[in-house]
């Protein structure tokens, strides 16, 4: 599966250490010029900016050949949207809700962070719970608690069937 991303749900990853979950669902994971320049900002905590200095193999960077601007957006994700559609990636990794309409806009299927921790945690590969407290715990991460908490229930209520 090709798979492009931004960099919010990584960092989301990195910072509740739950990245590991990406090389598990994607052999590779794809990422444009801004969001490895983002992911390398000096204000970002140490954890995220190694990520990108010692890339593992599944994190590639690759640029768009031709970047499409798409007003409202930042440069990660108008470069992401880009990259994605020359691609022809299959998904496309994406937090920010105007980021989110334009991919789904132009016909891609797209998950945040939330949606690679609930497959973690369908898969058996973390207690969802968990997760959730690391991110309400994290003011570092914006996070509606009332969202997490639905989210916790639906999850529930499907495993308990």
């Amino acid at each position: 599966m090709l798979v492009v991303a931004d960099s919010s749900p990584i960092i989301t990853l990195v910072k509740i250490q739950q990245v590991d979950l990406l090389p598990k669902f994607f052999q590779r994971l794809i990422i444009p010029p801004a969001v490895a320049t983002e992911l390398s900002d000096p204000r970002r905590s140490a954890a995220v900016r190694e990520l990108i200095e010692s890339a593992p193999d599944w994190l590639e960077t690759m640029s768009p050949t031709a970047l499409k601007i798409i007003p409202g957006l930042h440069p990660g994700e108008s470069e992401a949207i880009s990259l994605a559609l020359e691609l022809h990636a299959e998904l496309l990794l994406i937090d920010e809700r105007t980021g989110y309409r334009a991919a789904k806009a132009r016909g891609f299927s797209v998950v945040g962070f939330l949606g690679i921790l609930e497959r973690g945690a369908r898969e058996a590969l973390l207690d969802l719970r968990e997760a959730f407290d690391r991110l309400r715990r994290d003011p570092t991460i914006w996070i509606n608690h009332k969202l997490l908490d639905q989210r916790l229930d639906y999850f529930l209520k499907d495993r308990l069937g």
